[in-house]
C-alpha cells in the first residue's frame, strides 16, 4: 500500500504551529472529504500544559468538521486499528513524543536505547502512513538555543534533529510558523 501525504510544521514555542497545523488538517479533510483524528503525545504534567491541552480540546471542539481524539503519550502505532484510507490524522506533537519515549522508561540514554527510540517513532510514523489519507506532524525548533553545556538537552536536540531530517526528508510539504506566518520550506503552495 502506498504511503499517505506527509506534512510537517515546526516552529518555536507559542508560534501558531498547533492552530496551522489544524487549519492544514481541516483544508486536507474537505478536498479529501476524509475524517479527523488527532493524535496527542503531551501529558498534563503541570498547570501550564493542563491549559494548553484545555485550549487545543476547545479549538478542535469549535472546528467545522467534528475531531477524535487519541491520546498516546508513547507507542504511537496503537491508533493504526482506528484508521482507514479517509484517515487525517494531527500528531501533536514529536517533541513531547520524543520526550516521552527517551524518559519515560528510565533507560539510560545509550547508543542502542537512543537508536531504538529513533526506529520506533520513524516505524510508528510510516505505519501510520500506510493506513491513513494524510500525516501531518508538529514538532517544536529547540535546537536553535545553545544547549550543549547540558548532557542531556544536547542527546536529545541531536536526536530531535536527525527526527526532523528523517519525516522532512519524506514529506510532501514541510512548514515553519515564525510568529503566526506559515512559511513553505519544502513542497509547493496549494491553490
Amino acid at each position: 500500500m502506498e504511503k499517505s501525504r506527509l506534512c510537517f510544521i515546526t516552529g518555536g514555542v507559542r508560534s501558531g504551529k498547533s492552530r496551522f497545523a489544524e487549519k492544514k488538517a481541516i483544508e486536507y479533510a474537505i478536498q479529501l472529504s476524509g475524517n479527523l483524528h488527532y493524535l496527542a503525545c503531551g501529558r498534563v504534567s503541570d498547570a501550564e500544559m493542563e491549559e494548553r491541552i484545555r485550549r487545543h480540546q476547545r479549538d478542535r471542539k469549535s472546528s467545522p468538521i467534528a475531531w477524535r481524539t487519541w491520546e498516546y503519550s508513547t507507542n504511537i502505532t496503537r491508533i493504526g486499528a482506528d484508521l482507514n484510507q479517509d484517515s487525517i490524522i494531527l500528531l501533536d506533537c514529536l517533541t513531547t513524543l520524543l520526550d516521552n519515549e527517551l524518559f519515560s522508561h528510565n533507560i539510560p540514554l545509550e547508543k542502542e536505547f537512543l537508536h531504538s527510540v529513533f526506529t520506533k517513532i520513524i516505524s510508528g510514523i510510516n505505519e501510520i502512513r500506510k493506513q491513513a489519507s494524510c500525516l501531518i506532524i508538529v514538532s517544536n525548533e529547540v535546537v536553535q538555543e545553545p544547549i550543549f553545556q547540558n548532557e542531556f538537552l544536547h542527546i536529545y536536540g541531536k536526536i530531535l534533529g536527525l527526527l526532523h531530517q528523517a519525516v522532512v526528508e519524506q514529506a510532501d510539504e514541510a512548514y515553519l510558523v515564525e510568529s503566526g506566518i506559515p512559511l513553505l520550506m519544502k513542497g509547493c503552495m496549494q491553490e
